[in-house]
């Protein structure tokens, strides 16, 4: 049975963000050992190969980014700020005192319910499409202790009230809560983006500098890591050096045994794996199909000074055909649906010795992994780490070597 935790959120019982509260953060790991035990057992043997599960190193606090939705927790309620309810795509809970978000974040939402609860002003209606009111965005620097903070709304309704007034009044009361001492962090930058999409997602149509910067950084294994609003960053900066040390682990030690100087980094993003490699190859080439992505990574290598690392902007099926070059290694960190059966067919045909596939999602990866055996790879070593505390997600890091 498992042992209750008196950490536990108070609002575990409503929230759909965490499926684990409650519960002791052992049990939580064991849970996820039994459902690695279950997916892959059939596929094959894990008593050589499976390292077992690494946890965080933060289990409490450790979201780096929260999105929170305006809305109403009943039709009709007064104004809220949070989260969805479980099994609901209406409703939406305040969640100040969240285990995951850190202690700012929880300020910060509670400034600016509080401010907006005065206007009077509504929240996005999704069937109606009516409303101001959609998002508020908010990032930190866990290494940095940097925070920036995007306020997200449809267009301004029409009314005495002057959005732009409103805005800078907004913006003086999250700053009085920084300067008072009760948001601890620096806030780097006030943004405020709109977003007239029918999506129940951020989307940016434009962002304009409200205070500061409209980028914060934040660090990863020596180096750092310049983010905007809307970059792909791991949302636990303390998980993503365990899972990124493993990664480099694996490819260190498939360089003692096989001599190797160019390394395919596929699904890159915005390179962070690409430039922690930097270190252990003479030559790092990552390939990502999102332009804005490869121009950050692009950048962010020129800023650190890395002049081993190539970035190149396109569809990986499509990409591969382009490169003049053959791969000594592969890292491959597809999206949630894995790698397609086209662009995996491709990946293999290069017969690469050692191929490291790290996966956000597992089911995805055990649908991959047949091909992998058919072209006669086997798994030589697998870990799973906990990058999402007190959920049922997982990563899972797999070195697959040729026979």
């Amino acid at each position: 049975m498992s042992t209750i935790d008196s950490t536990a959120c108070v609002h575990a019982e409503k929230c759909g963000g965490c499926q684990y509260q409650g519960m002791s953060y052992d049990d939580t790991l064991k849970i996820k050992e039994e459902m690695v035990r279950d997916l892959f057992s059939p596929l094959f043997d894990l008593k050589e190969v499976y390292r077992g599960i690494l946890p965080s190193p933060d289990i409490l606090g450790y979201r780096n980014k929260m999105e929170y939705s305006f809305g109403d927790e009943v039709k009709g309620g007064p104004l809220t700020l949070g989260l969805h309810k479980k099994k609901s795509f209406y409703d939406v809970i305040t969640v100040d005192g969240c285990k995951i978000a850190p202690q700012d974040f929880d300020e910060i939402l509670k400034c600016t319910l509080e401010f907006f609860q005065k206007t009077g002003l509504k929240y996005y209606h999704k069937k109606k499409k009516e409303g101001y009111l959609r998002h508020l965005l908010l990032r930190r620097g866990r290494n940095t202790g940097m925070l920036l903070i995007d306020l997200v709304t449809a267009d301004f309704p029409e009314g005495e009230i002057n959005e732009h007034e409103l805005l800078m009044r907004y913006t003086d009361a999250l700053l009085d809560f920084q300067k008072n001492g009760i948001v601890k962090d620096k806030i780097v930058g006030i943004l405020h983006t709109r977003n007239n999409s029918p999506a129940d997602a951020v989307i940016d149509e434009g962002t304009e500098i409200l205070y500061g910067e409209d980028s914060f950084s934040d660090s990863v294994l020596g180096i750092t890591f310049h983010i905007s609003p809307f970059s792909f960053f791991q949302t636990n900066t303390r998980g993503a050096e365990v899972l990124y040390s493993v990664v480099r682990k694996y490819v260190l030690a498939a360089k003692e045994q096989e001599k190797y100087s160019l390394l395919y980094d596929l699904y890159c993003g915005t390179g962070t794996i690409t430039q922690v490699l930097s270190p252990v190859a003479d030559k790092v080439v990552g390939v990502e199909i999102v332009p804005e992505a490869v121009e950050k990574a692009k950048e962010n290598a020129l800023r650190e000074g890395i002049t081993n690392c190539e970035f190149i902007c396109g569809d990986v099926l499509k990409a591969l055909d382009d490169m003049p070059e053959k791969p000594d290694m592969i890292v491959l960190d597809p999206p949630r649906a894995g790698v397609v059966p086209k662009a995996l067919k491709k990946i293999l045909s290069y017969g690469v010795k050692d191929i490291v596939y790290v996966s956000c999602k597992a089911v995805s990866l055990s649908q991959n992994l047949p091909a992998f055996f058919e072209a006669g790879y086997a798994v030589k070593d697998m870990t799973v780490v906990d990058m999402f505390p007190y959920t049922k997600n997982y990563e899972t890091v797999v070195m697959l070597s040729q026979a």
